[in-house]
């Protein structure tokens, strides 16, 4: 019975200690980026010759800021800043041949890269700018442009991860 009352009192010094270890619940955003709670994302621009490219980036960043749950996406005239981005490259190399055959590729390697930038809508200032790739791999099959397709979709939902963690994360 006389040993309720200190264990008590210990568990109460146990939970202050740890709250004043710096540790906090849920995303810490960048310090330049803590204030903006509405962001706009309007479609990349493609530097490329790769079709499609543009939206298939785009709509993989909206939804991976969607589910980090950091932002919220809203149309331009809503928002209080606005991440416009561009993709600068879209590579394929061979990552693997064939065994009979090393000019025969049976593994390919393709790589995204882009640049972005996020600007204030009120005072119109760049607040943070950035640059992103991100690679996938994929075996080569009969059809060649779906492999591709595929490819580029892996790589696209990898780039918005990466993206994402740097805009809410600052990593």
């Amino acid at each position: 019975m006389t040993k309720l009352p200190s264990l008590i009192a210990l568990g109460f010094i146990g939970i202050v200690l740890t709250n004043c270890s710096g540790y906090t619940l849920g995303g810490q955003k960048p310090s330049h980026l803590a204030g903006i709670t509405k962001l706009a994302v309007p479609t990349f621009e493609n530097q490329t010759l790769e079709p499609r490219i543009a939206s298939l980036v785009t709509n993989a960043l909206i939804k991976q800021i969607q589910m980090d749950g950091s932002y919220q996406i809203v149309p331009q005239d809503e928002a209080e800043a606005v991440l416009n981005g561009s993709i600068t490259r879209v590579s394929r190399s061979q990552f693997r041949s064939d065994r009979r055959n090393v000019l025969r590729t049976s593994q390919l390697q393709m790589t995204l890269g882009t640049q972005f930038t996020i600007t204030d809508t009120t005072s119109g200032r760049s607040i943070h700018k950035g640059t992103s790739s991100a690679s996938s791999y994929v075996i080569l099959d009969s059809n060649v442009q779906n492999s591709e397709a595929q490819a580029l979709e892996d790589a696209a939902q990898r780039l918005s991860g990466t993206i994402a963690n740097e805009i809410s994360e600052g990593w």
